[in-house]
């Protein structure tokens, strides 16, 4: 079960986030202003799952697993937002024909 709410925190991180701040008390006590969890849902939602994580699973302390998870939902929010492709620019058809020689 764990393993499928990772999958499901990956894939849809907002819906996530959401779900903890209204059904459960996983954010209480993180931040002291409401700023920082608005900005994080907002711009880089997987990596406050992780930084609220590391607050709750590791107490806190930045040791190199917890650094490696940070890099890598830092990854997965800037690939999310900027690592798509996008449609390939449509050529204008012209409307004059070419001319028969």
């Amino acid at each position: 079960m764990p393993v499928l709410m990772a999958l499901f925190a990956l894939a849809v991180p907002r819906l996530v986030v959401l779900v903890l701040w209204f059904f459960t008390s996983w954010f209480r006590g993180l931040f002291d202003t409401l700023l920082w969890p608005v900005l994080g849902i907002i711009f880089l939602p997987t990596t406050l799952l992780w930084y609220s994580a590391v607050q709750h699973w590791f107490h806190g302390q930045w040791t190199l697993w917890p650094i490696v998870g940070l890099v890598v939902s830092l990854m997965i929010d800037v690939w999310m937002r900027h690592g798509r492709p996008s449609k390939p620019p449509r050529r204008e058809q012209s409307s004059r024909r070419p001319v028969p020689a």
